[in-house]
């Protein structure tokens, strides 16, 4: 595929705000989780929580999309340039020209879950009875409109997968000839529905996770968001650029992965040859990596049977949590970090290797320049996405 420039990008985590507090937790192992304190009757687990959210409205203008999950929104696109990045392709191209795709999981459903438990005689109270913020294209009408760009706006939500498979949909966007440039993100908060419900489904931990430990036990939820402004790269340009991307779906599960990780390799396999590159010359590998027992497993045999024993591969949900839909952006901003620092993270909180996985898979951290770097999301129903990132 044509390579698309990188000319800004950007994740807000529970590490802190933008690249710098990220690329520094990355170095210092320096995990953003926490025992929860969300909401009235917390879980008994660990989250990564963004702080100052609650003291952080959006700006008059946009009070009607008020809720915790724009507020993120708001909060990480004004870091690292992406405000000035945007008003660059603006000037390049025209805003009807800017495609915004965004992922989420929720969006958001907070807030209509606040409003269904402050019911007003059976209606919404007055400062919720606002449609905006209770639909799943809450967070792309939001974004489209707090940077004022008029291109397609799309809203992607294909569970853990969503914000990695926005850059799929700009590439394609832009190859159509459909736009210019693009705005990719993703944006996930913590709210109730996510964090019983993946406790219903027995899949969170009662400690912080530890991804392909043999004593794993779960993942822990977190939330993010991030961004990054794409571009058809031109002649003579320098700097990280998008080269593939590959997409699949098991169709074999609603919350399970195929047992012998098929979609995942397809996924993994289009992306290389959308890149036009050997497994072997990846140098870093963010894995999807949630922790939970099955999905670990099936990622790192899936991994082990494409890749050399060399590949520098791991998970940084130790760091963040597991973010659900900005889990693409956020671990895509780690290998790009990876690819324009040398520096390669390992896997936080992980200490006895589980022997099914293989020798890829690192625990410790290295500092070494690479060429390439590829980030793995694999999301519920057996949506799977990969993406090759590279340098001009």
């Amino acid at each position: 595929m044509p390579p698309l420039a990188i000319r800004a990008y950007t994740a807000t985590s529970a590490v802190g705000r933008g690249r710098e507090a990220l690329a520094v937790a990355l170095r210092d192992s320096r995990s953003g989780l926490r025992r929860n304190d969300f909401g009235t009757a917390p879980l008994d687990c660990w989250i990564g929580r963004v702080d100052g959210l609650e003291d952080l409205p959006l700006p008059g203008p946009f009070s009607r999309w008020d809720s915790r999950n724009n507020r993120l929104a708001w909060l990480a696109l004004n870091q690292d340039g992406i405000p000035e990045a945007i008003a660059a392709m603006i000037e390049r191209h025209g805003a009807d020209r800017v495609a915004v795709v965004v992922g989420t999981s929720t969006s958001s459903i907070g807030a209509t879950e606040d409003a269904y438990a402050n019911l007003d005689d059976g209606a919404f109270p007055a400062d919720l009875a606002r449609a905006d913020v209770h639909t799943p294209h809450s967070l792309g009408e939001f974004v489209q409109h707090a940077t004022g760009l008029r291109g397609p706006a799309i809203t992607v939500a294909t569970a853990c997968s969503s914000s990695a498979k926005v850059f799929a949909q700009a590439a394609r966007l832009i190859a159509a000839g459909l736009a210019d440039a693009a705005l990719v993100g993703g944006v996930d908060t913590l709210c109730g529905s996510v964090l019983f419900g993946f406790n219903s489904l027995q899949l969170v931990a009662a400690e912080p996770c530890r991804p392909f430990d043999a004593g794993r036990s779960g993942l822990s939820l977190g939330e993010a968001g991030g961004f990054a402004v794409l571009e058809r790269a031109q002649p003579g340009d320098a700097g990280l650029q998008l080269r593939g991307y590959g997409e699949s779906s098991d169709a074999h599960h609603m919350s399970s992965p195929h047992p012998d990780g098929l979609g995942a390799q397809l996924a993994m396999r289009d992306a290389l040859a959308r890149a036009g590159i050997d497994a072997g010359e990846v140098g870093y590998l963010n894995l999807h990596g949630t922790a939970t027992p099955a999905n670990d497993s099936i990622e790192a045999a899936a991994v082990a049977r494409l890749f050399p024993d060399s590949l520098h591969a791991s998970s940084t949900k130790g760091w963040t949590g597991h973010t659900l839909g900005a889990a693409g952006i956020v671990e895509s901003v780690i290998a790009l970090i990876a690819l324009e620092l040398g520096q390669l993270p390992g896997t936080l909180n992980s200490s006895a290797p589980d022997p099914a996985c293989g020798p890829q898979i690192r625990f410790q951290p290295q500092r070494v320049d690479i060429d390439y770097a590829m980030n793995n999301s694999f999301g519920f129903g057996g949506n799977n996405c990969s993406l090759v990132f590279g340098r001009a």
